[in-house]
């Protein structure tokens, strides 16, 4: 079988800092940026490169403001 390797993109003005997302993350790999957003909310990123592409992140987001993209390797 194929391992799938994913990558989140958050559009950051979008972002609310509810925190949602982090607790939907079922490999840890999201956490809250020190810096603000122009609305003055801390904003998810990503903090590894573990993100298998599970989109749990995504429906989560009540703002719509993470995208995921999947790699599929050989």
């Amino acid at each position: 079988m194929a391992k799938v390797k994913g990558e989140i993109v958050v559009d950051k003005e979008r972002c609310k800092g509810c925190k949602i997302c982090i607790e939907a993350c079922k490999e840890n790999v999201i956490i809250m940026s020190k810096n603000l957003n122009s609305k003055g909310y801390h904003f998810a990123q990503s903090k590894s490169d573990e993100c298998t592409g599970c989109v749990n992140c995504a429906l989560v987001c009540p703002d719509g403001a993470i995208s995921v993209y999947r790699v599929r390797l050989n």
